[in-house]
């Protein structure tokens, strides 16, 4: 990853907040602080960050809100930051918008990683229109839309349904979807690609015709 990557840390813990800051200074990203959510969200407003780093538990403003709030206005790299690592909590944040959820305590030199894997992620430039039956995906915009209306979807749902759309009508386990769709740069696991497919499938079906389709104990597969 090239330096000069901005990364905003929205961390209430101030030695927290400091080390990473300096990992991430010395893999050559630029970092700022802010110690609660709305100072969090102003900063995110204002120096538009390529990636944040978001702690869950803030003052002023909660973690978990200041997620969708930004998820609304944009498609920033979200990883959160927290000591809740259940997988109830983990299928929230990554409903919530985040892209990867690391738990507390983590190796520095491993968010470093993250952080460049997420960042990989956002800045592809992949340049190909794909489409399958009423399904059209503009790789390079991420641009989604569904029987000609433009639908909106986590970053986490596009890569899952470009993965679909890459093998239409191919049966995909859920271990191929989070190797393909994520590259296995975060922990990502079954009961959160579960969440997300029906989380697609409110946005794309018609009637009772429902493309992306559940093959019982094997997996998914999208039919065109």
């Amino acid at each position: 990853m090239a330096s000069g990557n901005s990364v905003l840390i929205i961390e209430d813990e101030p030695r927290t907040a400091k080390w990473i800051k300096i990992y991430l200074e010395r893999a050559d990203f630029t970092a700022e602080i802010a110690d609660n959510g709305q100072e969090g969200l102003l900063k995110a407003r204002s120096i538009k960050p390529d990636l944040i780093l978001l702690d869950l538990m803030l003052p002023r403003l909660n973690g978990m809100e200041l997620c969708r709030i930004l998820r609304c206005e944009s498609d920033v790299p979200i990883i959160m930051l927290t000591a809740r690592g259940t997988k109830e909590d983990r299928i929230d944040g990554f409903d919530g918008g985040a892209d990867d959820y690391i738990v507390k305590p983590f190796d520095p030199d491993e968010l470093v990683v993250r952080v460049r894997a997420v960042l990989r992620r956002s800045k592809g430039e992949i340049r190909n229109i794909l489409t399958c039956g009423k399904l059209s995906i503009d790789e390079s915009a991420r641009l989604v839309s569904f029987n000609g209306q433009e639908i909106k979807l986590s970053r986490a749902q596009f890569d899952i349904l470009i993965t679909f759309m890459r093998h239409p009508n191919i049966l995909l386990t859920r271990s191929q979807l989070i190797e393909q769709a994520f590259s296995n740069d975060f922990d990502a696991f079954d009961r959160a690609i579960d969440t997300h497919i029906r989380r697609l499938r409110k946005l794309i079906h018609i009637g009772d015709f429902q493309p992306i389709q559940t093959i019982y104990g094997a997996g998914y597969k999208l039919v065109c």
